[in-house]
């Protein structure tokens, strides 16, 4: 009887646990995952290591997924100033003191490891955007936009600058987002796309060598095939050679013969389109959109201002994330260096989408509490 009555509570403890993860969600992710280690199992057939660590990433991102579903979004909107200033910070460190790794500088050597400020302001800055209209809501003022296009502009200047040109794309869009939703004019965002258009030969002269060679290589891969076109036409090629249903699993030759360039990280994509082919991708694409969906839904009933935009911006930071690496992958965006979201191999990348996906748990949540 003792033993039972044990049981049953630690079964109690657990589903108390357990209720905070969002089982739509989780299934999605969840089904992300499970393409993503069959993917780079194939892709990493040469360095199996790489498969091993991917496990232990997503136990990691797991982990902070489910820390980040276990706090409440007024406790994260609090946190939401403190962390976008030490992102600030760091960014400002790295400027001054960072070390220079292959001619960018984006690290910071702590002695014992290396850090990348950077990808810290992919979510400390939507968080921070979030608070500042949050704070305001009901009273946005013309000069409210004007200060979040300040909040938004200098990281992503600092970040630009050392160059991360793909990291600050990223940032621009996820600050971009929370303004977006937050309110912004729509003749504002006309007259924002000219500014930009007009302003595309200036930042041309600004470019660095190699930012105007992607550029180029986008126009005309094949103006230098094995040199800087070299990515993107093996890479096509892969996604080309897998027609409907693919060449099967670990049967990708562009793959196992070592035309595919980064084949366990950026372009992760070529891969899988060669194994798995045009239905394989289908797959994936509806994966991506269903995850989309829920975090749109989640945001249209979140509970305050602050969790909308959040969840609003998430939902389209993962479109983000998934559209530029696809696009950049099959020939259509310059190539910059955006993981497929859990596909691609790193850590830094899903401990950054593992906490995302719990704030959104979070938020879900929370409106069920609210409700109730």
């Amino acid at each position: 009887m003792h033993n039972d009555r044990l049981r049953a509570r630690i079964w109690l403890w657990v589903r108390e646990r357990l209720s905070v993860l969002d089982p739509a969600l989780l299934a999605i992710i969840g089904g992300l995952m499970l393409l993503g280690l069959i993917t780079l199992y194939s892709a990493a057939l040469d360095f199996p290591w790489r498969f091993a660590d991917q496990m232990r990433n997503f136990a990691i991102a797991a982990g902070v997924m489910f820390l980040a579903a276990s706090i409440p979004p007024g406790v994260l909107m609090k946190a939401a100033v403190p962390i976008y200033a030490v992102g600030l910070a760091l960014l400002i460190a790295v400027d001054r003191f960072g070390i220079i790794v292959k001619g960018a500088q984006r690290w910071l050597d702590l002695g014992f490891t290396r850090i990348q400020p950077s990808e810290v302001m992919k979510l400390a800055l939507p968080m921070m955007l979030a608070w500042y209209f949050h704070k305001r809501q009901g009273a946005v003022r013309t000069l409210d936009f004007a200060a979040a296009a300040l909040l938004l502009l200098v990281p992503v200047g600092l970040i630009a600058k050392q160059p991360d040109l793909g990291t600050a794309v990223l940032v621009l869009a996820a600050g971009f987002f929370v303004i977006f939703f937050a309110g912004l004019p729509w003749k504002w965002l006309a007259a924002m796309l000219v500014a930009a258009g007009a302003m595309l030969p200036v930042a041309w002269t600004f470019m660095h060598g190699y930012q105007r060679e992607r550029i180029m290589t986008l126009i005309d891969p094949s103006q230098d095939p094995l040199g800087k076109g070299f990515h993107t036409l093996q890479a096509m090629i892969a996604i080309g050679s897998g027609g409907l249903t693919g060449k099967g699993w670990m049967q990708g030759t562009q793959t196992h013969l070592e035309f595919i360039p980064e084949r366990t990280s950026d372009f992760i994509f070529a891969v899988y389109s060669e194994e798995f082919g045009l239905i394989g991708n289908l797959v994936l694409v509806v994966l991506f959109f269903a995850l989309v969906t829920r975090a749109l839904l989640i945001a249209a009933n979140a509970a305050t201002i602050y969790s909308r935009l959040m969840a609003a911006a998430i939902a389209l930071i993962i479109f983000t994330y998934g559209f530029v690496n696809m696009g950049m992958v099959s020939g259509i965006l310059p190539v910059v260096g955006v993981p497929l979201p859990f596909v691609s191999y790193g850590g830094t990348a899903l401990v950054t989408l593992g906490m995302a996906c719990g704030m959104l748990m979070s938020i879900a949540r929370n409106r069920k509490l609210v409700q109730s």
